[in-house]
């Protein structure tokens, strides 16, 4: 069944007819791969950075690291900016490293480009999310120090904090996506240029 044209091409984008069979995958898995990889370096290089100059440490526990309540507007910038910039090197090397396709319309092309730096984004965080849950479930089975005073105030504070912390990390999510989408285009569109 390779090399099949499933129904009939629209003749105004393609008066001619199809030029080429249809053949191979409109999807690069390997393309979506190493794009996941290098977002997800690019990540965790960006994290342990903003680790150094205090942007992304916390710990509930009193007395021990950075406080919740320590979150800042600063560190949240960080995290999204940490986001964006994986994401358009994901979205980037996805759409740059996929196979040329020949015979196609503008337009599928630009979806395809589209559609590869959306499934980089969607893997990568699909991954990062999976490993940030085993962590969050290994993290639980420790046992909190016994002396933690626990307060209806300081309650309150890790709440506003986990509610600011998920609004930064929505907000950089769904702009990742957009932004990984377009950086497959133009990575899409720097490979066509080249043979």
């Amino acid at each position: 069944m390779t090399g099949e044209i499933y129904g009939t091409v629209d003749p105004v984008l393609y008066p001619n007819g199809a030029s080429t069979p249809a053949a191979g995958a409109a999807l690069s898995w390997s393309a979506v791969t190493a794009g996941t990889i290098g977002a997800i370096a690019l990540s965790l290089t960006l994290l342990m950075l903003g680790s150094a100059f205090g942007l992304a440490t916390v710990s509930p526990w009193p007395g021990v690291g950075a406080r919740p309540e320590t979150f800042t507007i600063g560190a949240g910038i960080w995290l999204v900016v940490t986001q964006w910039l994986s994401a358009a090197l994901g979205g980037y090397l996805a759409g740059r490293l996929r196979v040329r396709w020949h015979g196609l319309h503008g337009d599928e092309v630009f979806f395809r480009d589209t559609s590869h730096g959306f499934v980089t984004w969607a893997t990568a965080t699909v991954m990062v999310a999976v490993v940030a849950v085993g962590a969050t479930a290994l993290t639980s089975l420790a046992p909190a120090p016994a002396d933690v005073p626990t307060s209806k105030d300081a309650i309150d504070a890790a709440r506003k904090v986990a509610a600011t912390f998920a609004a930064f990390t929505g907000l950089s999510l769904v702009v990742g996506a957009f932004i990984a989408s377009v950086a497959g285009v133009i990575g899409g569109r720097l490979r066509d240029m080249h043979p």
